[in-house]
């Protein structure tokens, strides 16, 4: 057990190095918005989600609404649910039903790919040990810039806040290179929430991302619908 939790630690330390850097951009960004630095911290001790937080985050400096909040987070995480789905396929006997709870909540895109490469059945000392670096990565991180956040000057802030949405920008350009069915689906979500913005002012930030996303999505199954063939591949 304490070998596999080990194993599961070692893989994660690439992960929290990541999420050190991102989520320290998510700290300032919550400074900014006015929360404090713990509720900053509470944030990403209780979420796992760097885009939802970021949304989240918007959504309370707006005023929005639980309704709001719940619809957002919804839209943005529902992916989480399907990659547990997928990783319960990779699990050991031992799994019980506490444990997949608790290695539920700390799934993640970067978590679900070193977990899905493991060719041996998950055990639960090793995907404890595998959430374990990355959330204090992103805990840490979250501290690190909410402090930092807190004693710099705004324009320096302000500065850094922009490391979030460089790192979003940095994980839709190498698929939208690669593929233009990602490209334009990309670009209509990009050009709704333009029209929003300026056309739509009354509608809030939080219900503008769940709008985009799921008209976007909408769009891109009506145009590009998955083949059999897509299909086939996938299931090999």
């Amino acid at each position: 057990m304490k070998k596999e939790f080990v194993k599961g630690m070692r893989h994660g330390i690439p992960i929290m190095l990541g999420y050190l850097s991102v989520s320290f951009g998510f700290g300032v960004l919550c400074i900014q918005q006015n929360l404090s630095i713990l509720a900053a911290v509470g944030i990403s001790v209780t979420n796992l989600t760097s885009a939802g937080q970021v949304a989240g985050v918007e959504i309370i400096a707006a005023g929005g609404s639980l309704l709001e909040m719940v619809l957002c987070q919804l839209v943005i995480n529902l992916r989480y649910s399907l990659m547990s789905l997928s990783l319960s396929q990779k699990l050991d006997p031992s799994f019980n039903i506490m444990h997949r709870l608790f290695v539920g909540f700390g799934v993640t895109d970067e978590i679900f790919a070193v977990a899905s490469s493991q060719t041996e059945p998950l055990k639960p000392s090793y995907m404890y040990g595998l959430i374990l670096t990355p959330f204090l990565g992103w805990s840490t991180g979250t501290l690190i810039g909410a402090i930092a956040g807190d004693i710099m000057p705004p324009m320096v802030t302000a500065a850094l806040s922009l490391m979030l949405y460089g790192m979003f920008i940095a994980i839709i350009l190498p698929p939208a290179k690669k593929d233009r069915k990602v490209l334009f689906v990309v670009l209509i979500a990009a050009a709704l929430s333009v029209v929003i913005r300026f056309c739509l002012p009354m509608i809030s930030s939080g219900f503008s991302v769940i709008i985009c996303a799921l008209v976007a999505s909408i769009v891109g199954a009506l145009f590009f619908p998955v083949s059999d063939r897509e299909r086939g591949e996938d299931n090999t």
